[in-house]
């Protein structure tokens, strides 16, 4: 099984930018988090952040025919980008959205997700377990781990 974990704007400053929403472990915990879990279950993951909204685009387009699910937190993207809904409905992959956050007790403008009318499953308030989880629910569907 191939993941592709995509990151949005400012989740390469986990840790730093305010910790008492999005808590004080890192990027870098992220990533060592994510990787150790597609190791455990024999999964081939890839993880990209980016602060551009093309990018994140293009990453979902490039997983088209070479990932069998999609992690994404699309991050202040969710919001606002119907691209990323289009660029989702366009490869139809599996897709899991994650927030780190509990979204539905924030602002009134992060009560609109744009990409969830695309994903099977949306993961908001675990941090990084979060990723976990869906790293796992796509194996269990579609991977290794997938129930008879």
């Amino acid at each position: 099984m191939v993941i592709k974990v995509l990151n949005g704007p400012n989740l390469n400053f986990l840790g730093i930018r305010e910790p008492n929403i999005y808590g004080k472990k890192t990027y870098a915990d992220l990533l060592r988090a994510v990787r150790a879990e597609c190791k455990k279950r024999g999964i081939r993951v890839s993880v990209v952040q980016t602060n551009e909204e093309g990018k994140l685009v293009t990453e979902i387009q490039k997983c088209y025919g070479k990932a069998d699910g999609i992690v994404i937190n699309p991050a202040a993207y969710t919001h606002t980008s119907v691209a990323i809904l289009d660029a989702i409905k366009a490869v139809g992959i599996p897709t899991v959205e994650v927030h780190l956050s509990d979204v539905s007790k924030r602002e009134d403008f992060r009560q609109i997700s744009y990409i969830r009318q695309a994903v099977e499953l949306t993961i908001t308030g675990k941090g990084i377990d979060g990723y976990l989880e869906a790293i796992a629910y796509l194996d269990g569907k579609y991977g290794k781990g997938k129930t008879k």
